[in-house]
């Protein structure tokens, strides 16, 4: 980096050099304290001006926009769109840049904003600042999700680590910080309402700017005068202290007992059947096997206790759970595995995280489904604190997972899936309500297992942010696909049969 610093500065030295006569660079010693010597000047601060900004914040987001969710994109006051759904072009950037530290503080003019009456969304981004230190750097905005708004949020990370000023400089002697890497951060996770993770990659952004004369500097605030110091007073003689009465203790008040919230959760359990359509749709000729202690039960699964941390009295929890259940279907490709899922509840919501596995990859914490927490109490009973068959909707994030490059997803956000139930406990070995029964087993699934994320039948994957929902890719003859396609239409689920498994852009 210490190149890249060295071509900044000497950069940013040329171009003020010649338009001030290098008169920027040369300013006056301070003098130092007591007369004993020169400090050296600190370095100036230079202004930018005609800054711009291309970014396209995340390709398959735009194409998802203008496709499938037959949205509209705006890019207005100051901002603009590239021909064919391109990237966008934030001008008007003025800011600063710190020859000494070599950081930058830009800000810019537009506003992006994306809509679906459809997929029911509407994000605006505005305000979007640039800022960079060394190495690092963050894309900042006030981002609005349906009217909730965050304001000068880092939306992006930056990573300069090998990006320069370009040779020579823009027109004008501008800087040009080209393709810089970016992704997403948690806030901005939050922001796009849980479609992507963090950490997900974005587009690269383009940083242009123009070096201008140094930052005037603030001129020092007035000293406040001195106060005359005070005429001495002769004291007066102290008072003689009065005797103390002695007092009687007050009686001490009778306490309220503490609210009955446990000490601290030490065993649980999540029972959920993700969907009992796509359970019955995979029995047709998949299976569902589970592992790492989750065990097959008549709702769907449970999975085991891993941790938690409970307040009855805030009504939040935050609980995560071992095990996994894993689908595959040879016939039709597919190979997808749930796992490390987390319930996070706070009054009367919530929401259902899990790691979600394809033959591509993992997407960590995906914000999977959103949990009604209106009907549960968040007060233990026989030391358990019991949310029994919590509703349960699958967000844009969760309906993700099952896309494929060709129609899309099967399920839409705000789909029904099985209710989730959830039971914590303060005390090991208290007994936890069962949901719908014991273990249970079943056509078309295993009660134990190993899991993996290898492909099935010839690769086909299930979701994943840039996976498909495969098609059988076999030599099925074609009145057994139709039968099939039935069942899985019934199941809800058709497309999964419907669609011919291709390679294509990233998915949504």
């Amino acid at each position: 980096m210490a190149a890249t610093r060295r071509s900044m500065t000497f950069a940013a030295a040329v171009a003020t050099a010649v338009a001030l006569g290098a008169s920027a660079l040369t300013l006056p010693a301070l003098a130092a304290d007591g007369g004993g010597g020169a400090k050296k000047p600190a370095p100036p601060k230079l202004e930018l001006k005609d800054g711009t900004l291309q970014w396209g914040v995340k390709e398959s987001f735009r194409k998802y926009v203008m496709g499938m969710a037959h949205g509209k994109i705006e890019a207005k006051n100051g901002a603009t769109q590239a021909a064919d759904n391109g990237v966008f072009t934030f001008s008007g950037g003025k800011g600063t840049y710190d020859t000494g530290t070599h950081a930058t503080d830009t800000a810019f003019k537009g506003d992006v904003r994306f809509t679906s009456a459809l997929h029911k969304f509407d994000i605006s981004i505005a305000d979007v600042k640039v800022r960079t230190k060394g190495k690092t750097g963050a894309i900042r905005a006030d981002v609005t999700l349906n009217g909730a708004k965050q304001n000068d949020i880092d939306l992006a990370l930056l990573d300069l680590s090998a990006v320069g000023p370009g040779q020579g400089g823009g027109e004008g002697g501008a800087m040009v910080f080209k393709d810089i890497p970016a992704t997403l951060t948690e806030k901005g996770a939050k922001a796009f309402n849980g479609m992507y993770a963090k950490g997900e990659k974005l587009d690269p952004a383009t940083l242009t700017v123009t070096p201008g004369g140094p930052v005037p500097a603030e001129p020092p605030a007035p000293a406040e005068p001195t106060k005359p110091a005070e005429t001495p007073r002769h004291p007066k003689p102290p008072k003689r202290p009065e005797p103390t009465k002695s007092r009687q203790p007050a009686a001490e008040k009778p306490q309220k007992p503490a609210a009955a919230t446990p000490a601290g959760v030490v065993d649980g359990s999540l029972s959920w059947g993700l969907k009992e359509s796509f359970r019955k749709y995979i029995s047709t000729g998949g299976e569902a096997t589970v592992a790492g202690g989750a065990k097959k039960i008549s709702s769907g699964f449970r999975f085991p206790y891993a941790k938690a941390d409970l307040d009855s009295d805030a009504k939040k929890a935050d609980a995560s759970f071992g095990g996994s259940v894993r689908f595959t279907y040879k016939a039709h490709g597919i190979d997808m595995k749930f796992g490390d899922l987390k319930v996070r509840a706070n009054g009367t919501k919530g929401t259902l995280l899990a790691d979600v596995t394809t033959p591509k990859g993992t997407n960590n914490d995906v914000q999977f489904a959103t949990l009604d927490l209106s009907g549960v109490s968040y007060r233990p009973k026989n030391d358990v604190v019991h949310f029994d068959k919590v509703p349960a909707t699958l967000t844009a994030a969760g309906a993700e997972q099952f896309a494929n490059d060709t129609t899309g997803s099967p399920y839409e956000p705000g789909e029904k899936l099985d209710p989730v139930t959830v039971a914590l406990s303060a005390k090991a070995g208290a007994n936890l309500p069962e949901a719908d029964g014991g273990e249970a087993g079943g056509t078309g699934t295993k009660g134990t297992g190993t899991t993996g994320s290898g492909s099935v039948g010839g690769g086909g994957a299930v979701g994943g942010g840039t996976g498909t929902l495969a098609a059988t890719g076999s030599s099925v003859p074609s009145t057994a696909l139709l039968g099939a396609a039935g069942v899985a239409l019934a199941a809800g689920a058709g497309a999964v049969v419907a669609a011919r498994r291709r390679r294509g852009p990233e998915a949504v």
